[in-house]
């Protein structure tokens, strides 16, 4: 069920939203070649345990499309591995192309954003590229968050610059509706037609999460730590995301990042 939420429940979704956000940027300013992914994990919790009425909804996430609870408070996307990335003892090497997705509940109510980045000095211009064309995907999609609008002008928005910019676009996992829980309805496509689908309204909460891989669109899950999401011929991806509430005007972004 597509939950709409009224101006007052919006406006407490904003302390989860803010928290996600300068978390993501003080991790965004320490990754450095070095740094384990299991410092970055335990640095989230340090920073959820310090924070009254914060806690994560990762840690005993269990879907059906991961092998029992997640187990951690962050996931950290190395490279070929895009989604789901599940923090495990790997030291980042200059080079690494790193995508960070958070979600924490703060008094009730989640908040959830991802950035990609590049570790160190040595930055591939096609990995750069690839941040960047997910970044703008996201703006478009957001700019199309509009009342009036359908979720297939966001979608269409978002796979429109992947096009542009010579990737396909898987279609198994996307954006997300958000509130209490951390995934709800509706599910956001990272591409379709648009003027389709449900027409979104003041009060609508989503997150818009465009990823994209170098050269392909097929992927497949390590058995390994049964979660994390890799291309299926090992080129890098890249992912960003925005928590947004729509208005009677321009879209709310609640995790935006100073």
């Amino acid at each position: 069920m597509i939950e709409i939420k009224t101006p007052q429940e919006v406006k407490e979704m904003r302390p989860a939203g803010k928290f996600v956000a300068d978390v993501l940027t003080e991790l965004k300013d320490m990754v450095k070649p070095g740094m384990n992914l299991l410092e970055i994990d335990d640095y989230v919790h340090r920073r959820i345990a310090g924070r009254e009425g914060a806690s994560s909804p990762y840690v005993d996430y269990a879907p059906d499309f991961g092998h029992g609870p997640f187990g951690h408070y962050i996931c950290t996307s190395v490279n070929d591995a895009v989604l789901h990335g599940k923090p495990y003892d790997y030291d980042l090497k200059n080079g690494d192309l790193l995508s960070l997705d958070l979600a924490i509940t703060v008094d009730g109510w989640v908040g959830d954003s991802a950035l990609s980045v590049v570790v160190g000095k040595d930055k591939d211009p096609s990995d750069l590229k690839l941040i960047k064309a997910t970044e703008d995907a996201l703006a478009a999609g957001i700019a199309a968050a509009r009342p009036g609008n359908h979720l297939g002008d966001i979608s269409h928005a978002v796979g429109e610059v992947a096009h542009k910019n010579g990737y396909s676009v898987n279609l198994e996992f996307g954006g997300h509706g958000i509130g209490h829980v951390m995934h709800g309805d509706p599910y956001v496509a990272n591409d379709g037609r648009a003027g389709r689908g449900f027409r979104l309204r003041p009060g609508l909460v989503i997150c818009i999460e465009p990823w994209f891989m170098k050269t392909t669109d097929e992927i497949y899950q390590d058995e390994n730590d049964g979660w994390t999401i890799r291309s299926a011929d090992g080129s890098n991806g890249a992912h960003s995301e925005h928590m947004i509430a729509v208005t009677d005007g321009d879209p709310i972004i609640l995790t935006a990042r100073k």
